[in-house]
């Protein structure tokens, strides 16, 4: 059998257990407070959020977390593998996740687990994703504009990600990448190759994505796509398990309240950046935005 399947089922398997653990019931309670299996009278104060360990997801999910636990919760975060966690919410094996990139971005996921998963809509507008170069590499605008530039590699992040499967296919509907590789590594090692890149003033191409730090770090900009493949404008949205609102309905009123922007998710991410436990960041946050976040708690005493 493929060592490559046998290690990723293996993966999958070791996360269930994980999520399994982390959702589970303390031994002696009286009532049962699973993530996919409530049946407590009372609202279960424990929830489980899915997330992918991307900047983004970072500062959200902290965010998120913090705030249900100011209100009581006892809150578990869960870094997953992008397909995974998906798959997670869809079983019921976390409670919700708030890092689901649409239409185009996690198109695939979405198809194959929608059904199964509680839509709660958009939480940031003005997403994008795409290929993205150092503002000083003058003469490349365009995605057909690359020709042996930065070795012919496009340094991407981990395997699996929306945006990989789009440049992936990117290298085959333009005739110019045909001979191009994309290396797989992951959203820290690729912003660390962009950084030594632009301190040497090297030609670097590299799948990015906004809102990030990085825009905010450096003088970058997106090549255009004239094919369209990676989609216009993107949101980043909201996903529960089906059963949330019935047994965790303030939790589920928070999660589905939460929007903000994108100067909002940078403020957290550049602080993150700079060496700020992701705890400490989004706690920050919240206390200097508590206006933003009473819309979020409206009504919940």
């Amino acid at each position: 059998m493929d060592i490559k399947k046998l290690k990723m089922m293996g993966l999958a398997l070791g996360m269930g257990a994980m999520l399994a653990a982390c959702s589970g019931s303390d031994e002696g309670e009286t009532t049962k407070e699973t993530s996919g299996d409530a049946t407590a009278t009372e609202e279960s104060k424990k929830i489980n959020l899915a997330y992918v360990e991307w900047d983004t997801e970072i500062a959200s999910t902290h965010v998120v977390g913090k705030v249900l636990e100011d209100l009581g919760y006892d809150v578990t975060l869960t870094p997953l593998d992008n397909a995974i966690m998906w798959e997670a919410v869809s079983k019921g094996e976390a409670d919700a996740m708030v890092a689901g990139w649409l239409p185009h971005t996690h198109a695939s996921q979405y198809e194959k687990y929608k059904d199964d998963l509680d839509e709660l809509g958009e939480n940031l507008a003005g997403a994008k994703i795409g290929l993205v170069v150092p503002s000083y590499m003058t003469d490349i605008n365009s995605i057909e504009d690359l020709t042996d530039q930065a070795n012919k590699q496009i340094t991407g992040i981990e395997p699996g990600a929306g945006i990989m499967g789009a440049t992936e296919k990117a290298l085959t509907e333009y005739e110019n990448l045909a001979d191009w590789e994309l290396l797989q590594s992951s959203s820290g090692a690729m912003t660390v190759a962009l950084d030594q890149a632009i301190k040497n003033e090297e030609e670097i191409v590299v799948t990015g994505w906004s809102p990030h730090w990085k825009f905010a770090s450096y003088d970058l900009k997106y090549l255009e796509d004239p094919k369209g493949v990676y989609g216009g404008e993107e949101t980043i949205n909201t996903f529960a398990r089906v059963g949330l609102e019935e047994e965790m309905p303030t939790a589920y009123k928070v999660i589905d309240a939460f929007h903000w922007t994108s100067e909002d998710i940078e403020e957290v991410m550049l602080e993150i950046h700079g060496g700020v436990d992701p705890e400490e960041a989004a706690a920050k946050w919240v206390e200097e935005n508590a206006e933003k976040v009473a819309e979020w708690t409206k009504g919940i005493e």
